[in-house]
């Protein structure tokens, strides 16, 4: 299939990921909670999900961190009261890598 694509002027490439690098969250839940300045929740559910992490509404002991915006409120509380590390925006954006957030 490849030779009779190249025979019609397509040449098919095989992209290249490292997956590692891609996935700075897969395996961890992550709960957001509160006003975000850079983010809608819609975008940051999102990129956590392209970055391999799952975004959850609620706060549990098997969440892996919170990332806490302005007003966070009852999620914020359960976070700490179950010792769940907590991120605010910034915090949440180093750990992905500026480049993560400019890729969505």
């Amino acid at each position: 299939m490849v030779a009779q694509l190249k025979r019609v002027g397509i040449n098919p490439k095989v992209q290249r990921t490292d997956t590692a690098r891609a996935q700075p969250l897969a395996g961890q839940t992550i709960v957001v909670t509160g006003t975000l300045a850079t983010f809608d929740r819609k975008r940051i559910e999102d990129l956590i999900v392209q970055l391999g992490g799952k975004a959850s509404g609620s706060v549990s002991k098997k969440t892996s961190f919170v990332v806490a915006g302005e007003n966070a409120g009852s999620k914020l509380e359960k976070a700490t009261e179950l010792g769940v590390r907590v991120l605010n925006e910034a915090e949440f954006v180093n750990l992905i890598g500026a480049d993560a957030v400019r890729g969505t």
